[in-house]
C-alpha cells in the first residue's frame, strides 16, 4: 500500500478494489499518501475548483498563487509529515433560513481546505467501497437527479405511503468518538486518525463543520450502518420484483417509502421507529414536526431536494406520472438572489448585471430543469424581465411610471444585453439509466 504510484487515480482505484474485496481489511501506511505532493496538487486543484470564500486568515488562491504554489504545497507536506500541521479556526457565516433561524457554515482557510481535501481523496477510496446503494449524497458518480430518479421509481412502484424525514441538526450532532471508531474498523493509520481528530476537532467537541471538504464524508460514514439497517428490511420485504419497504437517503435529506396495499398497514409507523432507534445511539434526533408522512394516492405532495413530487392523472386518463416541480421555496429564493444582485448593482453596466444574473440563472436551471418545470421556470423568466426593465426605465427616468414592455422588447433584452435564454426542460433519466 505504501509504493509510490504514476497516478493518484491508479492508487485511489487500487484502495478500492482491495476495500471492496475484503470487507474486514484494516488499512495502514496511508498517511504517506495524503501527504503526497500529487494529492495536495489535487485536492487544490479541487478546492479552487468550488471556489469559496476565505477562511480566518484572509488568505485567497490568487495571494498562494501569487507567492508560489509549489513553495506552499511544499511547506504544507513538511508540516504534515513533521506532525507540525495543526489546522486553524474556522470562519463561521451566518445563512439566514425562512423561519427566522440562522444556519452556520463553517469555512476552513485554503491551507485546511487542501489537507481536507487530500485526507477525502484517500479515504473516500476506501468508504466508497462499504456505502449502501441506497445513499447518493456527495458520492462519485452520483447526484440530486438520480436520487430523485430512485424515489420517482419507489413511488411509482406500489410504494405510496411516503415518509419526509427531517434531522434536527444533523452536521452539528455527529459525535466524534462514534465517528473515530467508525472510521478505525476500517483504518490502522495512527498518523491518518490523529489527523481526522485534527480536523473535526477545529471545530469544537461535538459536530463536523458543513464547510468543509471532509465533512460529507464524514456525514456518508457515520449514517453507514444506518443505510444497510434499511436495505436489508427492503431486501426481507420484498415480494418478488416489488418492494414493500424503501429507503434512500441524500446527505441529511432521506424519503422513506412503504407500499400503501391494506397488508402493510402499520408498516410506515413501524419504519419511523425502527428509523428512530438506529439514530438514537448516534445522537442524531428526528424533528418530529418538520417530519411528515403523505399519502400519494390522495395526490398529496411531498419534499425532497428542492423539488415536490406528486402523483397525478396522466392527461389521456390513462394511468398514473409522478409530477416534479421546484417548491416554492427555491422559486422564491432565486427571485431574491436576483433582487440582490440588482439592487447592489450600483452604477455597473446593464450588460455586467445581466452576465451576473446570467451566472445564477444557469446554476439554478440546470438543476431544476428536469421533471415539470415549465411554469415555474416561466414565472422566474417573467420576473427577471421585470426586474430588469424595470431597472433600465429607472435609469432613464427621474420617476419610474411603467415597466418599459414596449421600450425595452424581448430582443433588445437577449439580443443587445445577452440575458439568459436556455429555459428547455427536460425529461428526468429513469433510476435504471444511472446504473
Amino acid at each position: 500500500m505504501t509504493k509510490a504510484l504514476s497516478s493518484l487515480q491508479d492508487l485511489r482505484r487500487r484502495i478500492y478494489r482491495k476495500a471492496k474485496s475484503e470487507k474486514t481489511h484494516r488499512f495502514w501506511g496511508l498517511f504517506v499518501h495524503i501527504a503526497k505532493i500529487e494529492t495536495l496538487l489535487e485536492a487544490y486543484r479541487q478546492a479552487k475548483r468550488n471556489g469559496g470564500a476565505p477562511g480566518i486568515d484572509g488568505q485567497t488562491f490568487a495571494d498562494i498563487e501569487a507567492e508560489g504554489l509549489a513553495p506552499f504545497l511544499a511547506t504544507l507536506r513538511e508540516d504534515l509529515q513533521t506532525g507540525r500541521y495543526q489546522p486553524q479556526a474556522n470562519r463561521r457565516v451566518e445563512i439566514p433560513k425562512d423561519n427566522g433561524k440562522v444556519r452556520i457554515l463553517q469555512i476552513p482557510c485554503i491551507r485546511d481546505r487542501v489537507v481536507q481535501g487530500a485526507l477525502k481523496l484517500i479515504l473516500e477510496a476506501v468508504f466508497e467501497a462499504d456505502f449502501c446503494p441506497n445513499s447518493y449524497g456527495f458520492r462519485p458518480k452520483r447526484s440530486p437527479h438520480r436520487a430523485l430518479a430512485a424515489v420517482r421509481r419507489s413511488v411509482m412502484r406500489r410504494m405510496s405511503t411516503v415518509i419526509d424525514v427531517d434531522l434536527t441538526r444533523y452536521f452539528d450532532n455527529i459525535r466524534h468518538s462514534v465517528l473515530l471508531e467508525q472510521i478505525a474498523k476500517r483504518v490502522q493509520d495512527p498518523q491518518v486518525m490523529h489527523l481526522v481528530k485534527q480536523v473535526i476537532k477545529a471545530s469544537g467537541n461535538l459536530g463536523v463543520p458543513q464547510g468543509g471538504p471532509f465533512s460529507p464524508l464524514a456525514a456518508n460514514i457515520y449514517l453507514n450502518e444506518v443505510d444497510w439497517y434499511f436495505e436489508a428490511i427492503r431486501c426481507k420485504t420484498a415480494e418478488g420484483p416489488f418492494e414493500a419497504v424503501n429507503y434512500h437517503r441524500f446527505a441529511d435529506d432521506i424519503v422513506i417509502t412503504v407500499s400503501g396495499h391494506s397488508s402493510k398497514r402499520g408498516w410506515a409507523e413501524r419504519a419511523l421507529r425502527r428509523l428512530q432507534e438506529k439514530l438514537e445511539p448516534l445522537g442524531v434526533e428526528l424533528n418530529r414536526e418538520k417530519t411528515t408522512r403523505v399519502d400519494t394516492l390522495q395526490r398529496d405532495a411531498f419534499g425532497f431536494l428542492g423539488f415536490d413530487l406528486r402523483r397525478v392523472p396522466k392527461r389521456s386518463g390513462n394511468g398514473h406520472f409522478i409530477l416534479i416541480t421546484p417548491k416554492k421555496k427555491a422559486r422564491k429564493a432565486i427571485k431574491a438572489k436576483i433582487r440582490d444582485i440588482i439592487r447592489h448593482g450600483g452604477a455597473l453596466a446593464a450588460k455586467v448585471l445581466v452576465a451576473r444574473i446570467n451566472a445564477v440563472l444557469t446554476g439554478w436551471v440546470n438543476y431544476f430543469r428536469v421533471g415539470n418545470s415549465s411554469r415555474a421556470f416561466s414565472e422566474v423568466r417573467d420576473y427577471v424581465e421585470m426586474k430588469i426593465r424595470t431597472l433600465l426605465t429607472r435609469r432613464k427616468r427621474r420617476q419610474k411610471r411603467s415597466v418599459g414592455w414596449r421600450r425595452w422588447s424581448n430582443a433588445y433584452l437577449y439580443d443587445v444585453l445577452g440575458l439568459f435564454w436556455d429555459w428547455k426542460v427536460r425529461p428526468l433519466p429513469g433510476a435504471e439509466d444511472f446504473a
